[in-house]
């Protein structure tokens, strides 16, 4: 689960407190587990700094604590603040930037790539999906995805471009523009060489950081016609 710490403290040398980090940074490269940072400044008292930290885990959060460098660095960012900063704990329960990543992900590093190991990262074991190619109403199980994008890669050398991507909630939403070489058998068609390309769109619900249900809708119809079975 991806974990967040907030620091919170006041300081009238913001200059020195950088050169403290920048300092840590380059000491720590390699070594540290932090991932993005933010820092911010309070708009009503120019004294008062919040950092906001993030990590992939609680472990990684204190493996990075753990480091000598880092309890250096927090005596001299001490040394400069007004009292001691406080610090909240925070285990991420829902965040739509970390859902929309995982939707480029699967496109990207699964579908495109074929690391087919990353599925179940990204998928929850009842995965339910929808898929307007499939005369089922659905299906359930991770095997369903590892199934459906084995034919596709067995069948088409394809890229995928994202047009675009709309997260609400649970939700995230992509326009995608498929485009590939028919290169073996494909739904009984035989390869032909040819290379076609259709758009569609995809909704992603996520639970838990993962995915849980999939709606796929695409130019079936126009993809058969480029390959000549329409």
């Amino acid at each position: 689960m991806k974990f967040v710490q907030i620091i919170d403290y006041k300081t009238a040398d913001f200059d020195g407190m950088n050169s403290v980090m920048e300092r840590w940074v380059k000491q720590t490269k390699g070594k540290r587990t932090t991932g993005h940072a933010v820092t911010g400044k309070d708009r009503t008292d120019s004294r008062h700094y919040v950092d906001i930290v993030e990590f992939n885990s609680y472990e990684e959060a204190m493996e990075n604590s753990h480091l000598p460098e880092t309890d250096k660095m927090f005596q001299e960012m001490v040394a400069l603040c007004d009292g001691m900063p406080s610090f909240t704990d925070l285990d991420v329960v829902r965040e739509e930037q970390l859902n929309a990543a995982v939707a480029r992900r699967f496109f990207h590093e699964v579908a495109v790539g074929g690391n087919m190991d990353a599925i179940g990262e990204m998928f929850t074991d009842d995965y339910t999906d929808h898929d307007v190619a499939n005369e089922a109403a659905s299906e359930t199980g991770t095997e369903v995805i590892r199934r459906d994008v084995t034919m596709w890669r067995d069948a088409f050398d394809f890229t995928f471009e994202l047009d675009r991507q709309v997260c609400e909630g649970d939700d995230v939403v992509m326009l995608w523009t498929w485009s590939g070489k028919h290169k073996a058998e494909f739904m009984g068609i035989p390869a032909s060489g040819d290379e076609c390309a259709m758009t569609g769109t995809t909704v992603f619900r996520f639970e838990g950081g993962k995915i849980k249900e999939g709606w796929w809708h695409f130019d079936v119809l126009g993809l058969m016609k480029q390959l000549g079975a329409a």
